[in-house]
């Protein structure tokens, strides 16, 4: 099976009420414990690579990696560009074999929005690519994204349907209180994301795909274990699981996870260094940590999103 676009995959899980799994890929680890924990599961999965992904493992390696996958599984995958910045960062990744991009032009004006979104999906239709962008801003940090969180804006439904229409994107990230990295939300707090903005987006955009971004849930038993091992995550704090789970039941047809795998990589290695404080061996600790991401990954495709059983 080759690579795939996310076009079909969407279709089936708009009418199934389900999500898919679109996690952040740095190294050829990561992309087996993702890989591997869907084909078991039999769930269709998208694989993204970040600005900070490709300059660190660079474009060549990373479409190789996830080639790989593809020719050792049974499922279907789509490779994803995440917050691409600009036409020549989505450009780049079209002309290199990505099958899915996305323009984040979302802390630009919505004006200047529209019309580098819509360039950026003239180039990657004539491709055969599909385009995803962003209305509204996140807040928090990750890789090369870094929005303060008091400038941090929910998506207004009163701009989602003139966006669609003039900028041709296939879907569409929203703001409704999901934010990149661990730090989401301060200890105490009652994090709650705002399903009546996304339930106010879906009528007035009927079928059309919506993402969410920034939704690790911040697994507290890695965080446990960082902490226990001279880590400092005491204040990380994600987004409850229930209602990701709700929204994946409507129009939120991809929802983006990067921080949890980070977390559980972390935590793998650490524990194998406390058990095996010998072990020098790449190998050994980093297969742990690998073992820790299939684990996440897993629990998110049945827990989370619900596309168990839908490759």
């Amino acid at each position: 099976m080759a690579l795939v676009t996310t076009t079909e995959m969407f279709k089936k899980a708009y009418t199934g009420g389900y999500a898919i799994g679109a996690f952040n890929v740095n190294n050829m680890e990561i992309v087996q414990a993702i890989v591997e924990a869907a084909d078991e599961l039999k769930s269709p999965v998208i694989l993204q690579a970040s600005a900070g992904a490709r300059k660190y493992a660079k474009n060549a390696y990373l479409k190789h990696l996830v080639e790989a996958a593809v020719e050792t599984s049974s499922i279907p995958i789509a490779l994803h560009l995440d917050h691409g910045a600009d036409f020549a960062t989505c450009k780049d990744c079209v002309d290199g074999g990505f099958t899915s991009v996305m323009i984040d032009y979302s802390s630009h004006s919505f004006e200047e929005n529209i019309e580098e979104s819509r360039r950026v999906a003239e180039y990657a239709h004539e491709h055969g690519v599909v385009v995803e962008a962003e209305l509204g801003t996140l807040g928090g940090v990750e890789d090369e994204v870094s929005v303060e969180m008091d400038k941090a804006m929910y998506t207004d439904p009163d701009q989602v349907e003139e966006f669609v229409k003039k900028t041709g994107v296939d879907s569409l990230a929203i703001a409704i209180g999901t934010s990149h990295g661990a730090y989401k939300f301060k200890p105490g707090q009652n994090p709650k994301l705002r399903l009546d903005i996304l339930a106010e987006v879906a009528r007035r955009l009927p079928g059309f795909p919506i993402v969410l971004h920034g939704s690790s849930s911040v697994p507290q038993e890695y965080v446990k274990i960082i902490n226990a091992n001279g880590g400092a995550l005491k204040d990380a704090i994600g987004i409850p699981e229930d209602q990701l789970r709700e929204a994946a039941k409507g129009a939120v047809c991809k929802i983006n996870i990067d921080s949890d795998l980070r977390l559980g990589m972390t935590a793998g290695i650490r524990q194998h260094f406390v058990e095996h404080p010998d072990h020098f061996d790449p190998r050994q600790y980093i297969g742990d940590g690998r073992k820790y991401v299939k684990d996440i990954v897993a629990h998110k495709i049945v827990e989370v999103l619900g596309s168990n059983g839908q490759a």
